[in-house]
Order: C-alpha cells, then structure tokens, then sequence
C-alpha cells in the first residue's frame, strides 16, 4: 500500500502533499479562484505526472538498446472539456525531444511502448477516453 498525506499549509487552498519518503509538492489553485500561486494546479500535476513516468520508461528502454541519451525533454499539451464538472483531459499531445546518438526507430518504439503498454498515468488517462497523441525528435 501507497502512503501520501496531504496537509493545507499556507492560505486557504495552498496544500502540500508528501510520500513515505519525505518527498514534497505544492498545490495550489489559480488566483481567479481564491489560490495564491503557492503551488502547481492538481491537473497540472497530472500532465507532469504523465511525463515523468513515460520518461522513465522511455530512458530505462533506450538504456537497455544501449543508446546513449545525452538529454531529454517533453513538451506536454492538454486540453480539457469545457462546460462540465469535472473537468477531464480529452486530449494530450507530448512532444519527446532526445538528444544524442539515438537511432530514430529505436527512439519512437520506445516512446510507443510507453504511452501504449508500460505507462500507469497514460494508461490511467486513456481508460479515462482521453486521446494521447506523440513525436518524437531525435536531435543531434
């Protein structure tokens, strides 16, 4: 089992969730809606989510073809429904930018095995009937 404990710590929506091991993140919602900029919007938190666990996958994929990644980015796009309660993500675009010596075919299978089998947070989204769509660049 999982352990996260979730406390207001500054204003009335500035929240501060940590895990088991002492690891921290600030919530907050938008200044329209009474937050203070404190921390990342909850949704928010979920597209960063989506990165970092298909960039973990698609980094121990590539390490195991021995493909040398010298850097690595993700641009992430969401758009969300409108008029509705709650609000879900309907459509996510990533954009995977890796640098160095990587073989193209091999840098878009493991970018595919990531959003299509290994991801939990993609998968998550997906069975939620949000689109996620991708690319990936190779940059030298």
């Amino acid at each position: 089992m999982i352990h996260i404990e979730v406390n207001r710590v500054q204003g009335d929506y500035g929240f501060e969730a940590e895990d088991a091991f002492g690891h921290k993140v600030r919530f907050d919602t938008s200044p329209q809606t009474g937050g203070e900029n404190f921390g990342v919007r909850p949704m928010q938190a979920l597209l960063m989510a989506l990165g970092g666990c298909s960039g973990i996958d698609i980094v121990s994929i590539l390490i195991k073809q021995r493909q040398p990644i010298e850097g690595f980015r993700m641009l992430i796009d969401g758009e969300r429904e409108q008029g509705k309660e709650a609000t879900l993500w309907t459509d996510i675009n990533i954009i995977f930018e890796l640098k160095g010596k990587i073989e193209p075919e091999k840098a878009k299978r493991a970018c595919e095995l990531s959003i299509d089998k290994y991801c939990s947070v993609a998968a998550t989204l997906q069975k939620a009937g949000c689109r996620i769509t991708w690319d990936v660049r190779v940059l030298d």
